[in-house]
């Protein structure tokens, strides 16, 4: 035996101990972010995730229309109520791209376990927070909106808003999930014993004051004195598949998990700079599909009525008068009352009106010259936010 043959190189493809450590970390990476994500999705009742394709423009949805008055009489042709379902885009999904090293130093003062293991675990952290706080941002943007006094009013209203919204829309309601401010749930139970749940970086209450399920969250996440809620059916997570992008056609191959690729990860050496590398690529978007199902409510123990001004001119027709109010409603979801007397209605804030005349904030309205014509912009449930009044001019 020659002694070249002490010192033959290892065949070609031979797998070695620092693939299969590199192969079990990008596994293990890609592993813990989908179970973390499975869990959210069964949390939130999310029923499967839905795949799109690079470059697909999400739209969020809202009904429009006008009820239109009921005071039909005996033979009168009854009035129809239109309403539609129109969209505007929120996002393009698309594969966002990021990467964390870890330079020889901190291998040297942690060691490679410790040092890998720490940035790993920030950066699945970090991957996870930049999803779920777009989403509550999103939420934020929910135009059933609403002001009440009380912590656990908010909250019974912010449920009863968004089912008696899916009602209106023919859907069914299987759960309601809440976003409040964890400070806020505290300052509630005060003393009160609650199953808080802590797991995979997500804070919950299960079965809490009706909802299915509320998500405690902080102050960067959603302000002090805020409710938001949702039926967990206007929920979705969309998603790209990372083995299906342009960076996969392009040759950069990228570690996955299960049937539902949500992520994919990459290691490597870089001996230019002696750091360990690390890449991470993933299309994945938390979307309320109905913006209108989405109530966003304001706690505020200190309120009052608000100020309309009230403007009355001569209609079209003898006996009408043309109304005008400002400021504009303060929510698409407020309606208007009105009652005509020979003097001013005194209004209290919070004031059921519903037995009140609707308008619909144009056409115009039969009174006497002379008479006191009262507005009240209401919320849905017929609760007075803002009055004013005018002496009516009516056409003669």
């Amino acid at each position: 035996m020659g002694r070249k043959d002490f010192f033959m190189t290892a065949k070609a493809n031979l797998i070695m101990t620092n693939d299969i450590q590199v192969t079990a970390r990008e596994i293990d990476f890609v592993t813990r972010f989908e179970r973390n994500w499975e869990h959210l999705r069964e949390i939130l009742g999310i029923m499967r995730p839905i795949k799109k394709t690079p470059g697909a423009v999400l739209k969020s949805k809202y009904a429009e229309g006008t009820l239109q008055n009921g005071n039909v009489g005996e033979g009168e042709e009854i009035p129809y109520s239109k309403f539609v379902v129109k969209e505007k885009p929120y996002a393009e999904m698309t594969i966002e791209k990021y990467a964390k090293a870890v330079s020889i130093e901190a291998i040297k003062d942690h060691g490679y376990e410790n040092a890998v293991q720490m940035t790993d675990d920030e950066f699945l952290f970090q991957l996870q927070t930049n999803v779920t706080e777009r989403f509550y941002n999103y939420l934020k943007t929910g135009t059933l909106s609403f002001t009440e006094t009380t912590f656990q009013m908010a909250l019974a209203m912010a449920k009863g808003r968004v089912e008696n919204k899916f009602k209106q829309m023919h859907r069914n309601v299987t759960g309601v999930v809440g976003f409040v401010n964890i400070l806020d749930v505290y300052e509630y139970i005060g003393a009160a014993e609650i199953s808080i749940q802590n797991q995979f970086g997500f804070q919950y209450v299960k079965d809490f004051l009706g909802f299915k399920t509320i998500f405690l969250l902080s102050d960067s996440e959603i302000p002090r004195g805020t409710v938001i809620a949702t039926p967990v059916e206007n929920i979705v997570l969309y998603y790209v598949d990372p083995n299906e992008s342009d960076f996969a056609r392009a040759g950069l191959i990228y570690t996955v998990s299960g049937e539902t690729n949500l992520i994919g990860f990459h290691t490597q050496g870089n001996y230019h700079t002696a750091v360990s590398e690390s890449f991470a690529i993933m299309g994945l978007t938390l979307f309320a599909e109905y913006i209108d199902a989405v109530a966003v409510g304001t706690i505020n123990t200190t309120q009052t009525l608000g100020t309309l001004t009230v403007n009355s001119a001569a209609g079209s027709k003898s006996g009408d008068t043309k109304v005008t109010v400002t400021p504009t409603k303060a929510s698409a979801g407020n309606v208007y009352k009105y009652k005509v007397a020979s003097s001013e209605t005194t209004v209290d804030y919070g004031q059921n009106v519903k037995n009140w005349s609707a308008w619909d904030g144009e056409s115009d309205i039969t009174a006497t010259t002379g008479q006191v014509i009262t507005v009240v912009e209401c919320d849905s449930t017929y609760k007075a936010l803002s009055a004013g009044h005018a002496t009516v001019t009516a056409k003669s």
